[in-house]
């Protein structure tokens, strides 16, 4: 009974460092987002919204969620492109100011068109996004994305959009 509550203590001791982590568990991102799409024979340049969480495993190692809108209008058309992704994030938590990250998100593009109230069409893509950023630390549960970078792939219909790009920037809650 001595040996083991000896192996309980041995053990908590050495795991109490990582009870006082020095990373966020949680990071909720919310901000601008400027998206360009180049397209076969066509280019928009669209602005909206970009909101992202992301669970932390370790300081190094974590998972995001990417949603995203943007939106332009061009002679009288309504674009609408709609994005959700999921994957791996390789982030520096370290005790300086400015937190680097890069990551790799798997997910589904939705692009919808209209003209007016008579005419509309849409379609649904895969989408791959490859990038990263960095965020500057404001206080232990804010930061800001000073910015955030990514090529962006589309697949839809049998047609592959590949030279497209989005930069995001807002600020980050820390839990």
């Amino acid at each position: 009974m001595r040996n083991c509550f000896a192996v309980v203590f041995f053990l908590s001791a050495i795991s109490l460092p990582l009870w006082a982590q020095s990373y966020p568990q949680v990071e909720v991102f919310g901000g601008y987002q400027y998206n360009r799409q180049d397209g076969t024979g066509f280019a928009l340049n669209q602005n909206g919204w970009n909101a992202s969480v992301m669970g932390n495993f370790s300081r190094f190692v974590g998972v995001t969620g990417d949603f995203g809108g943007f939106y332009k209008t061009s002679n009288g058309v309504d674009f609408k492109t709609y994005t959700y992704a999921f994957g791996p994030v390789l982030s520096l938590h370290h005790e300086g100011r400015v937190n680097p990250f890069v990551h790799a998100l798997v997910g589904r593009g939705h692009f919808g068109e209209s003209f007016g109230a008579s005419a509309s069409a849409s379609s649904n893509a895969f989408t791959m996004m490859y990038g990263g950023g960095a965020d500057v630390k404001l206080s232990p549960r804010f930061a800001f994305r000073i910015v955030q970078a990514d090529w962006v792939f589309y697949h839809f219909s049998g047609t592959n959009l590949t030279k497209n790009a989005r930069i995001s920037t807002g600020i980050v809650f820390r839990l």
